[in-house]
């Protein structure tokens, strides 16, 4: 499962979504006819009637625009009957200039709509392309329960900079990455197709989990380095953090290889155990420029009943209003026993309600939990 924070398009700029609203150009357009016809003869409220379509645009479409114009036109018409005056040059004027008035609003309604429509389609075809990037997790993979979450820093953005994958292996085993890409924006995005290509590719058939971190950092380095000049390889700051995990289904343990990223916490009964490991390799895309050609694989316990957090260094370093980072082993304390989606709902809400709502980096968080077998 994987929730993502995603914001909703706001409703009132499409046709027919807020009908209620039509009732305050059309009380207008009574209120000015009306009391324009019992006021004194030199009291003209007839101009008035200009706004009815120009609020119309605010929340509605052509076709309503349109109509208010009309309404508006056959007030001010009615007013001119009424008072005696339609034949003047003041009153056929102020009908021209509200028949002008409404056409100009109905075809920014026109423009502003298929403008609209070109986003939608635009939207949605990122979105299908970014889930195909950022596939969901399985919710389960042998014994364990899986969940994945994913807080965009920049709105309507579905793929950042954070990143996440699993993968089944031939010896009943479940291998996870969680990565964070140096950067922003389509360049981060770029990197971090590009790492969860190489994992996905290589994950069910590197036979030990160090050789699948040798394997990411070398088509990591590779990749976004392959079309610089020779002089700029040894400067190229391309690397993504990760935590890289297997986890066996008939024991009860889970081995990790760290590459500069936070360290998991074990969720076990009301305790939390942050999984550190002895060491902490280079972040990937910086190992071969070092000559690493091994990494170390630390062993923790992993038993029935626990949870397991990975997270990225946008949940525990996003700050309130006062400059507060987030409380991530506090707050978890309080959540041990709930599933791993609960958990991450839980996680998602209070980590938004921190920061009012508003994020300075990604965030993505994967929440495991071993069963029986």
């Amino acid at each position: 499962m994987a929730l993502r924070a995603r914001p909703d398009v706001p409703s009132s700029w499409q046709p027919g979504h807020s009908p209620a609203l039509a009732v305050i150009p059309l009380l207008l357009i009574v209120t000015v006819c009306v009391v324009d016809v019992l006021s004194p003869p030199d009291i003209h409220l007839g101009p008035l009637l200009v706004a009815a379509p120009a609020i119309t645009v605010a929340f509605a479409g052509a076709r309503l625009t349109a109509l208010m114009g009309a309404l508006a036109v056959a007030a001010q018409a009615l007013i001119g009957v009424l008072r005696g005056v339609l034949v003047t040059a003041n009153i056929q004027a102020q009908i021209a200039a509200l028949v002008i008035v409404s056409i100009v609003c109905a075809t920014v309604c026109v423009v502003r709509d298929r403008r609209e429509q070109q986003l939608d389609r635009v939207r949605s075809v990122a979105e299908a392309a970014q889930s195909v990037l950022l596939q969901p997790l399985p919710t389960h993979a042998g014994p364990l329960r899986i969940a994945g979450l994913y807080l965009p820093a920049e709105q309507e953005a579905e793929l950042g900079g954070d990143l996440y994958a699993a993968a089944r292996t031939d010896h009943h085993s479940t291998r996870l990455l969680l990565g964070d890409v140096r950067g922003n924006g389509l360049a981060a995005i770029n990197n971090a197709a590009l790492l969860l290509g190489a994992f996905r590719a290589a994950a069910h058939r590197q036979a030990t989990l160090p050789r699948l971190a040798v394997h990411l950092d070398a088509a990591f380095r590779w990749d976004t380095s392959q079309w610089r000049p020779p002089a700029e390889h040894d400067t190229n700051e391309d690397f993504a953090t990760a935590t890289l995990l297997d986890i066996p289904d008939h024991e009860p343990v889970v081995h990790l290889i760290t590459c500069g990223h936070p360290p998991p916490l074990l969720l076990r009964d009301h305790h939390l155990i942050p999984l550190t490991a002895e060491v902490s390799h280079l972040p990937i895309g910086f190992g071969g420029a070092f000559g690493i050609a091994a990494y170390d694989v630390q062993t923790f316990p992993f038993e029935v009943g626990d949870l397991l957090l990975l997270y990225t260094d946008g949940v525990i370093e996003a700050r309130d209003a006062d400059g507060v980072f987030y409380p991530l082993a506090e707050r978890l304390t309080e959540w041990t026993k709930d599933d791993p989606e609960d958990l991450l709902r839980h996680l998602q809400d209070d980590l938004l309600a921190h920061v009012c709502g508003h994020l300075d980096d990604d965030a993505a968080a994967v929440a495991v939990r071993r069963s029986a077998v």
